[in-house]
């Protein structure tokens, strides 16, 4: 599930269902159009959600379908525009101008590149480097956030959006480094002021970082019972700063301070469970229920009631930007980083840090010793650093 940010739009999508449903959230939910779509493959063959990304901008919506792109707009034809793609994509993503196109993996060397597409013909005009799983923007369009994942350890990269239409992300070296994989794609808060992460394959984690610090501000794993299935899209940013609400397989919500490091739980009336919760533009929360109901809440205290919306609520072509507090933060972080060469192994270009110290490199190449609530990329290291120094090699 998917929430457009300017615009009073969303798009609901379900594993295992073709039903791509765009819906209009201006004022309660009203179905704008139902796409009959091929849903994802997950790298176990198992049924995923559709991959989908709305223009940064404009009421325009780009949905994989095999290996073809949709193209569907609330000002455009009835129907979507097909457009052919050179392989069958796992992620997109537009540019914060809304100039390109964005998509993973590279239809000519797989999961080792991404693509670069023109976004209204869905030609490759470029590739570039490998990312996964989904693209976060800061509020100041200056910075995206992505995931490089692997089974030993995912990196969160940074990078520029790259400067006009047909740019690729250019990858900053400094980067965080998380356990395992299977992680959602990271989400900037809506002052910019924090990073969120839910992971991984193997528990229910949930880690917040502060930005541009990069240091952990919370790390947390949401319930140690594995016969409990957490959803794993349930996390969204409040409009006030610091606030992120929190889906649970009960049917609540939790209202988790990240500052005073205090959680409210607001109780479900029936308690379905949450299956997956996004923020829309206007600040309310779109809950996805287990059942396949669709659920719009205003969270904003004493919010005053919406405007009428125009008729139709979102014949559109350009969105007011969304205001965001002036702030240094991504000046701040630039400043402290540079880009990584554009050709040649990302990892040895990459300055790690865990949110808790910075690991140079030869903090890597001599650690051999580790406790046993170490992440599993630093005892797989220390384990080959132990190899090396014993086998002499």
């Amino acid at each position: 599930m998917t929430c457009h940010p300017r615009l009073p739009l969303a798009v609901a999508t379900s594993s295992g269902s073709r039903a791509v449903r765009v819906l209009d959230c201006a004022e309660g939910l009203r179905e704008l159009a139902v796409l009959d779509v091929e849903p994802g493959t997950s790298p176990w063959d198992d049924s995923w959600p559709q991959t989908v990304a709305w223009h940064p901008y404009r009421p325009l919506l780009v949905v994989a379908d095999g290996e073809s792109l949709l193209r569907w707009a609330a000002d455009g034809p009835a129907d979507p525009v097909r457009t052919p793609a050179g392989t069958a994509y796992d992620a997109l993503a537009f540019s914060p101008d809304g100039g390109t196109l964005w998509a993973a993996p590279s239809a000519e060397d797989g999961w080792e590149r991404s693509d670069v597409l023109d976004p209204a013909t869905g030609a490759v005009t470029a590739t570039a480097r490998q990312w996964d799983t989904g693209v976060s923007v800061h509020p100041s369009g200056a910075l995206v956030a992505t995931l490089s994942s692997d089974q030993g350890a995912t990196s969160c990269l940074f990078a520029r959006p790259g400067d006009g239409p047909g740019s690729a992300m250019r990858t900053l070296r400094q980067t965080l480094i998380l356990d395992v994989d299977g992680y959602g794609a990271p989400l900037f808060s809506a002052d910019g002021r924090h990073v969120a992460v839910r992971g991984n394959a193997y528990v229910d984690s949930l880690d917040v970082f502060a930005f541009p610090s990069l240091r952990s501000v919370l790390s947390t794993t949401l319930s140690e019972d594995r016969s409990v299935e957490w959803p794993h899209d349930n996390l969204a940013w409040d409009a006030r700063p610091g606030t992120l609400w929190i889906g649970t397989p009960t049917g609540s919500l939790l209202e988790l301070d990240i500052e005073a490091e205090e959680a409210t739980e607001h109780a479900s009336p029936d308690d379905v469970p949450v299956s997956a919760l996004a923020a829309t533009a206007t600040g309310d929360l779109l809950v996805a229920r287990a059942d396949g109901g669709l659920v719009l809440l205003s969270v904003r205290p004493d919010a005053p009631a919406p405007a009428p919306a125009p008729a139709p609520a979102v014949a559109v072509a350009v969105a007011v930007a969304v205001a965001v507090e002036p702030n240094d933060d991504v000046a701040v972080f630039l400043a402290g980083t540079e880009d990584a060469p554009l050709e040649g192994e990302l990892d040895d270009y990459l300055v790690l840090t865990d949110g808790t110290r910075d690991w140079t490199d030869d903090d890597l190449a001599t650690v051999t010793e580790t406790a046993p609530g170490d992440p599993t990329w630093l005892r797989i290291q220390a384990s080959m650093n132990r190899f090396r120094a014993e086998s002499g090699t």
